[in-house]
């Protein structure tokens, strides 16, 4: 299993636009997310250990924030011809399994990773209500193989920081996790160095 560290993209980044189709139906809009105090776009997928490891943490997160002033979205931007683990019916069939709560999207593109500069699943994107970002790193400390129980602290810490109107700690640490499965011919540039 080799990993891949986060780009950790530059603190007060705006959101980029995404526009893309959902496991359940309909199209979720960076435009349709409005009048919420936060945004966290998770780059996620189905195949990958890291998150494997950390889905029990994912669905507890998405069921104590959901009535929160928190948008979340999940976004699978893996390449699914060859990796078709991560095809949409796949997602459909782990969104309703694991009970995830929040949208689960699919950019087939690859255009929506490359302009968030995601480059590992997890990655995570935690925006404030002018969309600047707030907080790009870790779910926690907890890895594939080691001791550490999955428990979304770092990430929790911020959420629960920007919901109540308190200093995010900038002490943040990249997400770690196995690189976003990219076509052939759609690396993006800042992946390959």
């Amino acid at each position: 299993m080799v990993s891949v560290n986060s780009t950790m993209t530059p603190l007060g980044s705006k959101a980029p636009h995404f526009s893309l189709p959902s496991v359940r139906g309909g199209i979720i809009s960076l435009d349709n997310l409005k009048d919420k105090k936060g945004l966290l776009v998770m780059f996620i997928c189905n195949h990958c250990p890291y998150v494997q490891h950390i889905q029990r943490g994912l669905v507890s997160l998405g069921n104590d924030y959901k009535n929160k002033d928190i948008f979340i979205v999940g976004i699978n931007s893996n390449d699914w011809t060859s990796y078709p683990d991560d095809k949409p019916e796949a997602m459909k069939k782990i969104h309703a399994s694991l009970g995830y709560t929040f949208p689960y999207l699919y950019d087939e593109a690859q255009s929506v990773a490359q302009a968030y500069k995601a480059a590992c699943t997890p990655d995570f994107f935690l925006f404030d209500h002018n969309r600047q970002l707030v907080y790009r790193g870790q779910f926690d400390s907890s890895r594939p193989g080691n001791t550490i129980p999955v428990t979304g602290i770092d990430l929790r810490q911020a959420i629960d920081a920007l919901l109540n109107d308190q200093v995010i700690n900038l002490d943040q640490r990249p997400s770690i996790g196995c690189n976003i499965k990219w076509r052939k011919g759609n690396e993006p540039e800042y992946f390959k160095s």
